[in-house]
């Protein structure tokens, strides 16, 4: 049996769909079994990277300046979508799963001209256009956030499928560890910031306005973005207790290391703090039509996180000293995160496309 995985664009859409894949190979397929679809960004190296059959189309969504290249639009869609057609006949694929991105829709379409089962996966609680124009003619769609019904009524709220290292997550069992891979005391309160894989220069003022705060009494560990490291770890080199680190791959460690965590909303990000439980202040992208802030809404319903707006500088100082501060209210919003958590979202995915995937080799 074969699968077809679309997911381009960004590490929203493309780390969920690696966690299915990595789920449907633990159900009994190989990786030669599960062929991905997407551009020449990110997907472009890390699917192959993963060991994954990745056929790249020549496919972009559209440029919001006037630009020529949406003219060409609609032709490169219909080359995208035969493409696409083309891959499923050749290898038998039986189902095809879309995670968003200008891929989703060139797969989706020739999924559906194909006649075979159409499953569709939302990160964000605002979908995109490509899923909610597939919507209506797909067998099953799956839903990270509860706001994402509002636009998706047929959607089945699961959660974001992550790396199996986030479902048994187990921060006691990490801390010493984490702590001595960043250096910090194992005994220390711990602060961590950061504002997404490129950094947040918004987040990155703030934890330097943290850190250099001579009445602090907590360690501020700050994954700065790399375009962002050089200049920050320059002003952090003197001053005691501000670890910076440009990125880290591994995000498990950092909130293994960390007792309180200022951060963007992104869709992983948010879902990422729900399963490790680790109190969040949240300060949204202000783009987007408010994107990011309805993504925090399910994290901070089930009291793991609170939501202020990045203009309110001192107030997200002033709630995240409060949080390191009082050990019993971290406890709850850890306790209350752990009960409204999702939990088996990539095996959930992949069990259901395993059982209505059309299989022509029987």
């Amino acid at each position: 049996m074969k699968i077809g995985i679309a997911a381009a664009g960004s590490g929203g859409h493309v780390f969920p769909a690696l966690a299915v894949a990595d789920a449907l190979v633990a159900m009994g397929l190989t990786k030669d079994d599960i062929i991905f679809f997407g551009g020449d960004r990110m997907e472009a190296e890390t699917v192959p990277g993963a060991g994954y059959p990745f056929v790249q189309v020549d496919m972009h969504g559209i440029r919001r300046s006037l630009s020529t290249d949406n003219l060409t639009l609609p032709l490169k869609i219909k080359r995208a979508t035969s493409v696409v057609g083309e891959t499923i006949e050749e290898h038998n694929i039986g189902a095809m799963v879309v995670f968003g991105g200008y891929v989703s829709g060139p797969a989706g379409r020739a999924a559906r001209k194909r006649r075979i089962p159409l499953i569709i996966h939302e990160a964000n609680a605002v979908p995109g256009v490509a899923n909610r124009m597939l919507a209506s003619s797909a067998t099953t769609v799956y839903l990270a956030f509860e706001p994402a019904r509002a636009k998706l009524r047929n959607g089945i709220v699961v959660g974001n499928p992550l790396r199996q290292v986030f479902e048994a997550f187990d921060r006691e069992g990490r801390h010493s560890t984490a702590r001595d891979l960043y250096g910090i005391d194992r005994d220390a309160t711990v602060l961590g910031v950061f504002g997404g894989s490129l950094g947040s220069a918004a987040l990155n003022e703030i934890a330097a306005q943290v850190a250099t705060d001579q009445s602090r009494s907590f360690h501020v560990l700050h994954l700065t973005g790399a375009p962002h490291y050089d200049q920050i770890a320059s002003s952090a080199a003197d001053v005691a207790g501000w670890t910076v680190v440009p990125f880290e791959k591994e995000m498990e460690w950092f909130y293994a290391a960390c007792d309180v965590v200022i951060s963007r909303a992104g869709a992983i990000t948010v879902s990422e703090l729900h399963a490790t439980a680790t109190p969040a202040i949240l300060v949204p992208l202000p783009a987007g039509k408010g994107y990011q802030a309805l993504n925090a809404t399910d994290l901070v319903d089930g009291g793991g996180g609170i939501v202020i707006a990045q203009e309110h500088n001192e107030e997200i100082i002033a709630a995240a000293i409060d949080l390191l501060m009082d050990e019993a209210k971290r406890k709850t919003m850890t306790e209350t995160a752990v009960a409204s958590r999702h939990s088996g979202v990539a095996a959930t995915i992949a069990a259901h496309v395993l059982e209505v995937a059309r299989d022509d080799t029987k």
